[in-house]
């Protein structure tokens, strides 16, 4: 079958696998086939409820079964779906609802129904409308590679939320390439860690539905009590884990690995954040021969743009790189007039290839702003996404991150790269988590931590890393560091606290 809508794979895999498991959650699971029939269902009534072709169909969504018939329902009608966490504040959801003005609405329970949606349906009680299949192939026919297959919002710069807009050729030449990478095949089954409105859990979606794979979509609460996490993916038999990085170096902290592992998982694939190498060694001694993929990318290149499968050990605080770049993608490191920089210096991160999103949507002005003409081909149109992030060629061939392009500071008259500090300190005995910033103001570099070191045993044990002048200068000590809802640490809420307490002390 030639790919050229992202639907078709659930088509050849219901075909081909009918009976197979493909999604289950804690409260039921659909197989291939009734996926497909009940895809095919919620596509019918979407357009008895007047949804327009090719417009977006918004889904209020926690990780579930229903979250993923309510995705491919919006595909099967011709139209592209829009995860929203239903948990979010009020003000945003009506915010990012009103910009949308989406086609219709889509929830798992009454509840959970915004009160100003102009169309809004629960996905379940929409199982029972007969599939018009002709009507909705007809439909399906009209869409080409170059409409989006689905849109994320993710959070902006300015506080308001982007809507990053992927198409299905985007979508197909990723999983396409991914798959054989990695590695995945039919037969694994994977645990969902990602929230679904999280651009991560696309690898779970899609690679299991190409593959005819199957995905155990994990209960929250393993991921608060590590001991029933492996026992879970023991008792589920898991094979691949697609995770937060995040997630990842939580377990390898909390020290339920030197006790009991996930002895069926034979395939760690990570994004999202940067890989230590002590959280990656905990794994290892825990799971020998399981292999490990660390892969980069940004929500507007389609998940990743980088990869790197690692083949050799690591000492703890050795930075890991993030590789190369994916098939039919092209890394670019660009310095600030948008010029190529010298082997081993650092530069930004930009992007070119089939991957990239088709821009911020309804957004002219951001699009523009991020996804500019290849400044080195003044010939034709070709756009690259700038990325914010920095990164530099290491001697072995292979793509380092550094850090954000605004995490790059000046302090006591050095460039600094805080990124580089937080590398460090991912080393350090007693340090579970750490995020770095700077106050310019007192000059002065802040480490908040999470863990049971001490500043003064955290400085000494700094020295054998770094040089006098990137040694942090504050320290602030955590309990428990705060995560946004995706499981990364909230960086933006750490530098807020220390503004409100330097604040209250003046």
């Amino acid at each position: 079958m030639n790919i050229r809508n992202a639907f078709d794979y659930l088509l050849r895999s219901a075909g081909e696998r009918p009976e197979k498991i493909a999604f289950s959650d804690s409260t039921g699971e659909v197989s291939f086939g009734e996926l497909l029939r009940r895809a095919l269902a919620v596509g019918t009534a979407l357009t008895d409820m007047g949804c327009r072709r090719g417009g977006p169909v918004a889904v209020l969504c926690e990780r579930s079964v229903d979250a993923i018939c309510a995705f491919m329902g919006a595909l099967a009608a011709g139209c592209f779906y829009v995860p929203l966490d239903k948990k979010m504040p009020k003000k945003r959801l009506e915010g990012i609802l009103e910009r949308l003005s989406p086609e219709a609405v889509l929830c798992e329970a009454a509840k959970d129904i915004p009160a100003a949606s102009r169309k809004t349906a629960l996905t379940p009680e929409l199982y029972g409308h007969e599939p018009r299949e002709a009507e909705l192939a007809a439909r399906r026919g009209q869409v080409i590679d170059a409409d989006p297959v689905y849109m994320i919002f993710t959070s902006g710069s300015t506080g308001e939320p982007k809507g990053i807009l992927i198409p299905h050729r985007a979508l197909i030449d990723f999983v396409e390439w991914m798959a054989p990478a990695c590695g995945v095949t039919g037969d694994d089954v994977m645990g969902n860690q990602a929230p679904f409105y999280f651009d991560l859990s696309v690898k779970d979606i899609w690679l299991t539905i190409k593959l005819a794979a199957t995905v155990r979509i994990l209960p929250g609460k393993c991921f608060m009590f590590p001991k029933l996490l492996v026992e879970e993916l023991n008792r589920r038999g898991v094979t691949t884990l697609i995770w937060a990085t995040s997630a990842f170096s939580m377990t390898a902290s909390s020290g339920v690995l030197e006790k009991a592992a996930p002895e069926g998982v034979k395939k760690i694939i990570l994004g999202g954040e940067t890989l230590h190498a002590k959280d990656l060694n905990v794994w290892r001694r825990a799971l020998p021969t399981v292999k490990v993929i660390n892969l980069y990318g940004p929500t507007e290149v389609t998940v990743d743009c980088a990869y790197y499968v690692i083949d050799r050990e690591f000492a703890d605080g050795e930075p890991i790189p993030i590789g190369r770049a994916c098939e039919n993608m092209e890394i670019l490191l660009l310095d600030g007039e948008m010029k190529p920089v010298a082997q081993g210096q650092t530069g930004e991160i930009c992007v070119r290839g089939t991957g990239l999103a088709l821009g911020y949507f309804g957004d002219w002005e951001k699009t523009g702003r991020a996804f500019i003409q290849n400044p080195l081909n003044p010939n034709w149109p070709d756009a690259v996404y700038r990325t914010g992030d920095l990164a530099h060629m290491g001697e072995d061939g292979l793509l380092y991150f550094s850090s954000r392009a605004d995490g790059q500071i000046k302090h006591l008259g050095y460039r600094i790269e805080l990124g580089e500090i937080e590398t460090a300190l991912s080393a350090v005995e007693g340090v579970a988590a750490a995020v770095c910033f700077f106050d310019g103001e007192a000059d002065r570099i802040v480490c908040a931590y999470e863990g049971e070191g001490t500043p003064e045993g955290i400085t000494r044990a700094l020295r054998g890393f770094l040089p006098r002048y990137m040694l942090p200068n504050i320290y602030r000590k955590y309990g428990a560091m705060p995560r946004n809802r995706n499981g990364k640490l909230d960086r933006p809420r750490l530098r807020r606290e220390y503004e409100d307490d330097k604040a209250g002390k003046l």
